[in-house]
């Protein structure tokens, strides 16, 4: 039989707390409570207990569900939003999804109970479990990518960046520009093709395509592969878009290995821009976002959900940001 002890040992804390913490005491820090809950739940302790009906109202806890904890624009986001959520008097519980909808689906199930609300950036696999929870009053937000019109969003415009990143490419004297693009299904890879797409017929450029059947934003390995395909369509190429910095540094490693010095031989703009990007080695070209803006407004939008009197519904709100091209070596 599951005992206080046993929770308290997976929940890492001592049995006081956890005794605290299950009559709803004001003594035991949010993101502590919730540890011990799901414990609790996890272990099949007095499940009675641990029911939503007997947690407050307001717990001041919102999730964080992202695909992944790499140097990439999820962690710079994360790292925004936490300080803004802290500032305004909400901890923040983070879950990884790892891109694969058993992970996603997961975190979801087991933290929707215990937070005000989510902010997630979704892989497209758990649309219906996503939709229900959203329908049984939690409030959530999609973060970088919107794949539900009836949940507020808060994303950029990847269409209109990607058609200037080709058209800043052909300004630099690129007449063989390459794109490596992510999942189809994913909304943000998507949009970038069809930007990529549109520019490169108006300027009657060859279209050059490489992409990835994974839902993981492209990595390393990934600028490596597809740089390869690339040059083998057309080994002329003088231009690549890639999805990430981390692609990016892969296409840089297969470029220096064939003779190509970038940017003399062929330039490297990212679509999405982050810290990892500004350290490497040769700093990596890239279309940003305004980081902080994003994070505060999703708050923003989270929270007026969250504090909303019960009696009334809040209005699915989606906002588009603009991106910003940063020159650097690569380009």
């Amino acid at each position: 039989m599951t005992t206080l002890k046993d929770v308290a040992r997976l929940a890492s804390v001592d049995v006081s707390t956890v005794s605290r913490a299950l009559n709803n005491s004001a003594q035991v820090h949010p993101e502590t409570k919730a540890k011990i809950l799901m414990a609790a739940k996890r272990l099949g302790y007095k499940p009675e207990l641990v029911s939503k009906s007997m947690l407050p109202d307001r717990r001041n806890l919102i999730a964080v569900i992202l695909p992944s904890a790499t140097l990439n624009i999820f962690s710079d986001l994360l790292s925004e939003f936490q300080i803004k959520a802290r500032n305004r008097g909400y901890g923040v519980l983070v879950a990884y999804s790892k891109a694969e909808q058993q992970d996603e689906a997961k975190a979801l199930n087991d933290l929707h109970a215990f937070v005000d609300g989510i902010l997630i950036v979704p892989t497209c696999l758990n649309a219906e479990l996503l939709r229900d929870i959203h329908s049984r009053g939690t409030s959530i937000v999609q973060l970088i990518r919107k794949h539900d019109e009836d949940i507020s969003s808060v994303t950029s415009n990847y269409y209109d960046i990607c058609r200037k990143s080709v058209r800043l490419l052909y300004e630099k004297g690129c007449r063989h520009i390459g794109l490596l693009h992510g999942h189809k299904a994913i909304n943000t890879f998507s949009e970038r093709l069809s930007g990529y797409l549109k520019e490169i017929g108006e300027l009657s450029l060859p279209e050059l395509t490489a992409g990835t059947d994974k839902i993981a934003i492209p990595d390393y390995e990934d600028g490596i592969q597809g740089t390869l395909s690339l040059l083998e369509q057309d080994p002329e190429l003088d231009g690549i878009l890639v999805e990430s910095d981390l692609e990016g540094m892969g296409a840089l490693r297969i470029l220096k290995e064939k003779g190509l010095p970038c940017p003399e031989k062929v330039r490297i703009l990212s679509l999405t821009g982050s810290f990892l990007g500004q350290i490497s080695e040769t700093k990596i070209s890239s279309a940003e976002f305004p980081i902080s803006e994003m994070a505060e407004k999703a708050l923003d939008l989270l929270l007026s959900s969250i504090e909303m009197p019960k009696d009334k519904k809040p209005s699915t709100i989606h906002i588009v940001f603009n991106g910003l091209l940063k020159e650097r070596e690569t380009t």
